[in-house]
């Protein structure tokens, strides 16, 4: 398996996730590269939290490292300090060498299971590998044992996972207010206290560098701007009162719209 190219991983993968399918047990598979790894990538996405042998799983990790290697690692050390210690990147959050990076889930917790769909849940699932789905099933299997069948995940409360093959030591899923019609003071507040619940929980268990991503925007349909601003004020005011708990927080945006609007809101 170490002297395996990438291409021949994908190549293996695509095959034992085919098998594993059963549905798509019989699908062609595609000759194109880039095709292959959209397939892997869907079947990936639909897949339900279920084990798979150790061999593929070995054989899927370094697929992914090789993954994360090819698009590029980002340190720290990469991104400038734009004001105190809060940093802008805009880019993909799944290239991110950090202490940890913040997911936008849904109340299931489970990762999105549209193939290929370009939202951050989907993406940070994909690129952690299979077990990190098992890791947030496991944990809503757990938490509706102790408060029913029909338990899910609230708003604002951060669940942390470890970031299997991501670059990110841990991944901080948190559900994040949905605007039905109009914007409230209560969904501003319950995004607040996405900002302020994850810097606590990073604070609680030593992690000293975090990404957000754009929480509750696009199809949450946060307003963009007022997001940021909630975003920028929450963690302003919380690094005041909890100095020297962080060491480095980044604001990840992948719009341009949204880079400029915290490079505004941070000059």
């Amino acid at each position: 398996m170490v002297n395996m190219t990438q291409d021949e991983r994908l190549d293996r993968l695509v095959e034992e996730f085919k098998e594993d399918s059963v549905e798509y047990r019989n699908l062609q598979t595609p000759d194109d590269r880039s095709a292959r790894r959209r397939l892997l990538r869907s079947l990936m996405n639909i897949r339900r939290p279920e084990a798979m042998p150790g061999e593929v799983l070995a054989l899927q990790d370094a697929y992914l490292r090789g993954r994360a290697e090819e698009k590029g690692i980002v340190r720290l050390s990469d991104i400038p300090v734009v004001k105190d210690i809060l940093s802008i990147w805009q880019g993909d959050i799944t290239r991110l060498c950090v202490d940890a990076i913040v997911n936008a889930a849904n109340s299931q917790m489970l990762g999105c299971f549209i193939p290929m769909h370009t939202c951050i849940d989907n993406c940070i699932h994909t690129f952690a590998g299979i077990q990190l789905r098992l890791d947030c099933s496991k944990y809503m299997e757990d938490m509706r044992a102790r408060c029913g069948e029909g338990y899910e995940q609230p708003t604002a409360v951060p669940m942390l996972t470890d970031g299997y093959n991501l670059p990110a030591r841990k991944v901080v899923h948190i559900v994040g207010p949905i605007v039905e019609d109009t914007l409230t003071p209560d969904l501003e507040k319950d995004l607040a206290d996405c900002y302020e619940n994850t810097l606590n929980l990073c604070a609680e268990h030593g992690l000293k560098s975090v990404a957000f991503c754009c929480i509750s925007t696009g199809v949450f349909r946060f307003p963009n701007r007022r997001a940021a601003e909630i975003a920028v004020s929450t963690v302003t005011e919380w690094v005041k009162r909890n100095p020297d708990k962080m060491e480095r927080i980044i604001f990840n945006v992948f719009k341009e719209e949204d880079r400029i609007i915290y490079e505004e809101l941070l000059s």
